[in-house]
């Protein structure tokens, strides 16, 4: 068994474990689909921000965002699936959850594969709207990116071990600060945890043809956050998911790999208490107090990092204030 990362022995992801329960939702009549969440916050907040983890990732890997946002009163749930194999089942599933826990529309924070279910749950409840807005973090609006596409339905037949060398290719070190090799380190424990099945139909989620029709999203406000240094998503994937919804707003880190939620995860929740303050004082707002008033220790100008930008695509770069 592999030693224990970095991260998962800070201070941080220890307080959140010990201060935040795991809870198993049973979200069907015989008991073979519990989502894993955890849920912080006040539970006032009836839209609050959902998270949704990428292919190797489980519901812990937002521990950053879910400790950093509630200082600022934003309910924030970490939700994992259990297997789902087909897009309409884990959308089925999800909107279950949703109901289970009494939350009638939610915002949705999704990276990679998490970001692309998000736009497709966002696609498949539009004519009953249960989302009021999307960040989308490091993903793609279209599968066919993926050189799995034709073996995804044989996923489900291989061995745990072979599912995750296909994920590791994507973990590499090289070039990277000491944020961002932690980060991968986390992240390869956490990809140790999963069973084959939820590997496998993950995979298949990820690789099976579909794609996202974001004409059909043009009234849901839109973040799309990513990072200008290598990861996992070639230029040309962010080129398109860009051209897929041209009034969204641009988030750019200057760096973060592939898990910028965890390697730069103070400028990843600016962005976020950017993308939610536009629903402050109304009933979709996710946090109890206002988020038009920055902190202090928030400000862009302190971090170690170069000026974050943030814009939107019809307007020039603007800088943070």
């Amino acid at each position: 068994m592999s030693c224990a990362s970095e991260l998962s022995q800070s201070h941080e992801y220890l307080s959140f474990r010990s201060s935040i329960p795991l809870r198993k939702i049973v979200v069907d009549s015989d008991n073979s689909k519990a989502w894993k969440i955890f849920d912080s916050g006040p539970r006032s907040v009836a839209c609050p921000l959902i998270c949704l983890p990428p292919v190797s990732g489980t519901a812990d890997i937002y521990y950053k965002q879910v400790m950093g946002l509630a200082s600022r009163g934003v309910r924030v749930i970490s939700a994992e699936a259990p297997p789902y194999w087909n897009l309409k089942e884990w959308c089925d599933g999800f909107k279950r959850l949703i109901d289970i826990l009494e939350l009638g529309k939610v915002h949705i924070f999704g990276a990679s594969l998490g970001g692309f279910i998000a736009q497709k749950f966002a696609e498949l409840t539009r004519n009953f709207p249960r989302v009021v807005s999307l960040v989308l973090c490091n993903t793609f609006a279209d599968t066919s990116v993926f050189e799995y596409n034709d073996s995804a339905a044989l996923f489900w037949l291989l061995p745990s071990l072979v599912l995750k060398r296909m994920l590791m290719g994507n973990f590499t070190t090289d070039k990277v600060d000491t944020r961002m090799a932690e980060s991968i380190d986390f992240m390869v424990e956490k990809l140790e945890t999963l069973t084959q099945s939820e590997l496998a139909s993950r995979l298949t989620l990820n690789c099976t043809p579909n794609y996202v029709q974001p004409h059909l999203l043009s009234d849901i406000p839109v973040t799309i956050m990513d990072v200008w240094d290598e990861s996992a998503l070639s230029s040309h994937v962010r080129e398109d998911l860009y051209k897929s919804y041209p009034h969204a707003k641009l988030a750019h880190l200057k760096s973060g790999g592939n898990f910028p939620y965890l390697s730069r995860s103070d400028e990843v929740n600016l962005h976020l208490l950017i993308h939610l303050r536009q629903f402050d004082g109304t009933e979709l707002s996710s946090s109890y107090l206002s988020l038009h008033k920055m902190p202090p220790s928030q400000s862009p100008t302190d971090s170690e990092e170069s000026p974050i930008n943030y814009f939107n695509q019809s307007e020039k770069y603007v800088q943070i204030s």
